[in-house]
């Protein structure tokens, strides 16, 4: 039999529930079993626990039918456990290393109690810790063990289950159980340290308890939060029922008071026209419950507040706060300049007109071009939804690439802010500005820019150079205004949602911009071949590096012009810089050099093309949606710079998706023996597939389109599988070579001249 069995309740926090359970199966401590409890949890949290329980038999998964609750899922829990003691840990928690250690050590020191507090420090978004501001009334000084009446002073520590380790006999024997709805800590915390007799504590930090931006009920806006009146409705019942429990009203009663105040002065709690009947409910719980002579401490203010229950009196001395602080606001609006704040009050005037249902605004990278996830987008847009007007926000040297029936608007312009207040949808794949403020009934739609290898978002706070000066708390709060935010695989949704922690719906459809690559045909193929010079038989390599945070501009780390004389008059090399690196690879183009810096669409680029040559970019993600060749071109040292500075989120070199080069001769040698488009680069590629392009499969614009538009939750088209899906191959691969005299057409490679022409359709 364990020594500890841990309780994990698991709904819809897939993104942190990893950490979580490695926290508590790297103890040092041998004798646990985890018990993780799948509350109907719609993400992948079920799944992880399976893997989990696959790979170590001390996890014990529970899937329950439907979502119950934190409560009724603890006591599944309960129910399955066998340890001598029970912990229970939320699943975006985290144990501290050798915590159960020292849990065990101290319950062997205090002679096996009922209960044992142990401290715990606030995890916060920002990455920092902070501990307990209790962790005084945890002090191991004095008797041990004891009961509550010797140290009351533990009532004040936080309400909740996961600071104690409870001896299971104990429970069983007092027939504990959690309620039923949000907040059922509180029946819970407080009978049990009324019930035990013998308690101990232990200063020491166990729990790593995470402060979610979003997702938790205590952060969310909800009517969840009045069931907080039914649980202490269950509480006094409980006392009521136990004369010996008397004295501990006037006591429970304060911290039922404070606890509902502090609820109901919190900002974004309950939803908008409830604020009133919360403190109403809130005054008849104070008269139905108070205990004469009872204490009003810790906060006078909450408890006056709860016990007159007018909100109308809170709203005068709210306002009358707002109209003190209105100067300062008005002094600061007119130092914003003139045309600022003309367009900033333009915005807000905008913003009290009627939304247009049949308008949607897109942008990519903040101004650029039409292309990636946006363009696939608008196109959708316009093509299953009849009617739908669209417009795109584009610097003026990138109005060319924009298609016709779609209206032009100039960054920060007048018609910007008026398509920013107006538009029922908006599209990009970086945030529009940060003075945008989401309006009831609009959605804006994120779809990021491809699968992440390199750390992304929080991720970036212990990475000063790739964070360079990014303000986080800016960045999560353009988070706030996400409705939704696509991915393409579960690797992408659990980093979005760790990185960017926010109240928004992931769909996992895939990424609209590869669709492109399961309707293409030969004919486009060839089409787009010929526009870039590449003439017919050659192999067309694309060379696309990643951006360097550690370094100005582009620095390629190959050889260019040496590695197209190694390889021979065969191949064509396709160069594309990074667009953070502000110029091309090559000075010279030429000949078999061909600089595609300045293409607008990388996915056409990726068609033309044979072969995809790469270091880091998520670039290879979206070709090997193709199913053709990728060389990775890795050196050891180069790669030990990118990780120490970027940081990646697997090791790309002991899962590649082709062949993998160390050095430069390393890669010609892959060119020149044909391992590029071996039998081990295909297998490569394929596990390479399967784990990142599920659900490529030419459909997921329609997908969105039919979700976010047209509100179709069910019968959304079905993903196809790899091997019923049929991208468009490459030239090389329809045209099998005889052995023979190269032509001289592939010696004399024509160089495309000015700006690169681009089919207006495929």
């Amino acid at each position: 039999m364990p020594r500890f069995s841990v309780i994990v309740p698991a709904y819809e926090v897939s993104a942190y529930l990893h950490a979580c359970l490695e926290s508590v199966l790297s103890q040092s401590f041998p004798g646990l079993e985890l018990i993780v409890v799948d509350d109907g949890s719609p993400d992948a949290c079920g799944a992880i626990a399976d893997e989990f329980a696959a790979r170590d038999p001390r996890v014990r998964p529970v899937h329950l039918p439907r979502n119950e609750g934190p409560g009724p899922a603890r006591n599944a829990g309960l129910d399955r456990a066998t340890g001598d003691y029970v912990l229970f840990l939320d699943g975006d928690d985290t144990l501290t290393p050798g915590a159960l250690q020292a849990i065990a050590d101290r319950v062997k020191e205090t002679g096996d109690p009922d209960v044992l507090v142990y401290g715990h420090a606030r995890a916060l978004w920002s990455g920092e810790t902070r501990r307990e501001e209790h962790t005084c009334r945890l002090t191991e000084e004095g008797p041990a063990p004891f009961r509550l009446d010797d140290r009351p002073g533990l009532l004040t520590v936080m309400t909740v289950a996961w600071n104690k380790a409870y001896r299971r006999e104990f429970l069983h024997r007092e027939g504990f159980t959690f309620p039923p709805g949000c907040y059922e800590d509180v029946p819970w915390t407080y009978p049990v340290l009324m019930a035990a007799g013998s308690i101990a504590t232990l200063e020491r930090v166990c729990v790593h308890y995470r402060r979610r931006r979003l997702g938790s009920i205590t952060r969310t806006t909800s009517r969840r939060h009045f069931d907080v009146f039914a649980q202490y409705d269950r509480l006094f019942a409980h006392v009521d029922s136990r004369p010996a429990l008397a004295h501990w009203r006037p006591a429970l009663f304060s911290r039922m008071v404070d606890h509902l105040g502090s609820l109901y002065a919190r900002r974004g709690r309950l939803p908008l026209g409830t604020r009133a009947e919360f403190l109403r409910r809130a005054r008849a719980h104070y008269a139905r419950y108070r205990a004469p002579g009872g204490p009003v401490r810790p906060s006078r203010v909450r408890h006056a507040l709860v016990r007159l229950g007018s909100h109308r009196t809170y709203q005068v001395l709210s306002a009358a706060v707002r109209g003190l602080r209105h100067p300062s606001r008005f002094v600061s609006l007119l130092a914003d300049g003139g045309r600022r704040a003309a367009l900033r009050v333009h915005y807000r005037v905008q913003r009290l007109l009627p939304l247009h249902e049949d308008r949607a605004l897109f942008s990519s990278r903040q101004g650029r071009g039409y292309e990636c996830n946006p363009a696939a987008l608008e196109d959708a847009f316009r093509t299953l939804s009849p009617g739908m007007r669209t417009a795109w926000v584009a610097r003026p040297e990138h109005h060319h690439t924009l298609p016709t029936a779609t209206r032009r608007v100039t960054p920060g312009s007048l018609a910007y802010w008026t398509a920013l207040a107006r538009s029922k949808y908006l599209v990009a794949n970086t945030d529009f500005d940060p003075r945008l403020v989401r309006r009831e009934g609009q959605v804006l739609v994120q779809t990021q820019a491809g699968t992440p290898l390199k750390r992304m978002g929080l991720d970036l706070r212990d990475r000063p150079v790739a964070a360079g000066r990014t303000d986080f708390a800016r960045q999560l709060r353009g988070a706030d205004q996400w409705t939704y935010v696509l991915s393409g695989n579960r690797h992408s949704s659990l980093v979005w949602q760790r990185v960017f922690p926010a109240g928004y719906e992931t769909l996992e459809y895939g990424q609209p911009r590869n669709d492109v690559f399961q309707r293409a045909t030969s004919v486009d193929v060839d089409r787009l071949r010929a526009s870039l010079g590449i003439p017919e038989g050659a192999i067309a390599v694309l060379y696309a590096p990643t951006h360097r945070d550690y370094r100005s501009g582009p620095c390629p780390t190959l050889d260019l012009g040496r590695v197209l004389r190694r390889l021979g008059p065969r191949f064509v090399l396709l160069a594309r810089a990074h667009h953070a690196d502000g110029a091309p690879l090559v000075e010279s183009p030429g000949g078999r050099l061909l600089d595609v810096t300045g293409h607008p669409n990388v996915e056409r680029l990726c068609l033309a093309s044979d072969v995809l040559v790469t270091d880091y970019s998520s670039l290879m993600f979206d070709y090997a949606c193709l199913d053709r060749p990728i060389v990775i071109h890795a050196a050891d040292d180069d790669w030990a710079a990118y990780e120490a500075a970027r940081g990646t989120y697997f090791d790309l070199r002991s899962f590649p998706p082709g062949a993998i080069a160390r050095s430069e001769d390393e890669l010609i040698d892959i060119f020149t023996t044909g391992h590029w488009r071996g039998s081990r680069s295909t297998q490569l590629r394929a596990a390479f597939r399967e784990r990142f392009c599920p659900y490529d499969d030419g459909r997921a614009a329609e997908r969105v389109v039919r979700r976010v538009v047209l509100g179709e939750s069910d019968g959304l088209p079905p993903f196809a599988s790899l091997a019923e899906r049929h991208p468009v191959p490459s030239a090389a691969a329809r045209h099998t070579r005889s052995p023979g005299p190269v032509p001289s057409a592939l010696i004399r490679v024509p160089s495309p001249g000015g700006r690169v022409r681009v089919p207006d359709t495929l």
